[in-house]
This record gives C-alpha cells, sequence and structure tokens, in this order.
C-alpha cells in the first residue's frame, strides 16, 4: 500500500484571509507531499509494514525496524499530522457539541482554554505541534516537537496547530502569536466534536 496525498475539500484559497492561498498551497503540495514521498520510500523494502495504516505505525514504533524508525517516526508522523490538520480547518463554524461542554469543564471555559492552547503552541521552541488530546478519561493540552504526534505518546489528538514556520511564515513572517490567533477563526468545530466522540469512544 503506497500512502498518498490527501485531496483538500476546500480551495486553497477558502481559509483567507487568515491562512494565505499561497502558503496553504506550498503547505500542502509540497511539504505534506514530501512527507508522503519519503515514508514510502522507508517503507519500500517493508513489504510488512506497507500495509499498516500510519496511525498503527506510530503507536508501536518500537515494532520499526532500528533502520527505518526514524524516518518512519518524522514522515509519518508529517503525514498523520497533516492528514488530521486539514480537514480540522474551515471558517465560520461554532464552538459547541460535546467537546465544548467538556473543554468548559476541563478547563473552566473556552477563554482558559484558548489561553492555554495558544501558550503552549506559542512557547514550544522550535518546530512542532500543540494538542487537545484525549488521555486516561481527560482532556489534556500538549505540545510534541517536529513531527511527533500523541498516538506515539498513547494519547489521541482531538485538535491541533502546527507552529512549524513553514505553515505560516509567508504571511506572518516572526509572529507566531498573531498566527495561533488566526487560527481560532478556521477551527472546524464540528470536525473536532467527530475527534471527540471517536477518541471517547
Amino acid at each position: 500500500m503506497l500512502h498518498k496525498l490527501p485531496e483538500l475539500s476546500y480551495g486553497y484559497d477558502a481559509l483567507e484571509p487568515y491562512f494565505d492561498k499561497q502558503t496553504m498551497e506550498i503547505h500542502h503540495t509540497k511539504h505534506h507531499q514530501t512527507y508522503v514521498d519519503k515514508l514510502n520510500a522507508a517503507l519500500e523494502d517493508h513489504k510488512n509494514l506497507q500495509n499498516k495504516e500510519v496511525e498503527d505505525l506510530l503507536r508501536d514504533l518500537e515494532a520499526v525496524p532500528d533502520r527505518i524508525r526514524t524516518a518512519v517516526r518524522n514522515h509519518g508522523g508529517g503525514h498523520f499530522n497533516h492528514s488530521f490538520f486539514w480537514p480540522m480547518l474551515r471558517k465560520e463554524t461554532n464552538f459547541g457539541g460535546d467537546v465544548a461542554q467538556a473543554i468548559n469543564s476541563a478547563f473552566g471555559g473556552f477563554d482558559n482554554f484558548r489561553d492555554k492552547f495558544s501558550n503552549a503552541a506559542a512557547l514550544l521552541f522550535g518546530s512542532g505541534w500543540a494538542w487537545l488530546v484525549w488521555s486516561n478519561n481527560e482532556l489534556q493540552v500538549i505540545t510534541t516537537p517536529n513531527q511527533d504526534n500523541p498516538l506515539s505518546l498513547g494519547k489521541t489528538p482531538i485538535l491541533g496547530i502546527d507552529v512549524w514556520e513553514h505553515a505560516y511564515y509567508l504571511k506572518y513572517q516572526n509572529r507566531r502569536p498573531e498566527y495561533i490567533n488566526a487560527f481560532f477563526n478556521v477551527v472546524n468545530w464540528d470536525k473536532v466534536n467527530e475527534y471527540f466522540h471517536a477518541a471517547r469512544g
């Protein structure tokens, strides 16, 4: 099974003015495609691993041979993280549903959650991701470096933001907090609810 770049369900300009068209196109067709290509290359001589979903590879990295483990961790992580990220973006959806109730309960309201999540994303050194995850029957905010992801930590992602510079630099340059603020205008809360229900079971 060859891993493939997922198609977006919206145009590259659909998230303007918050996420610009050029960044979205480069991010999807160049950066994400590269992760897919390098993951496939790493798995080329490992037929038994080629049939596994990327999620399964990342949940059990110890089962991946040493020789390709770093490549699978990095490029498989990049493929999964972005495949999770794209459907989670849409303008003009309302914060609501079961995940909203859970966030309000866990963090004492949306504003408190937003502050905690935004600070985690803004203060993450270098490249990586900030996440809202479901773990041990509760919501948590965590960060992961590079293309590491919650699956490898035994946690299930509900919401995530890419804070690699390639995700925002053309529009926001070094103003990461401004990009994070813009992100909350394009969170597809309907999709986040789906992720939440799936994680909770």
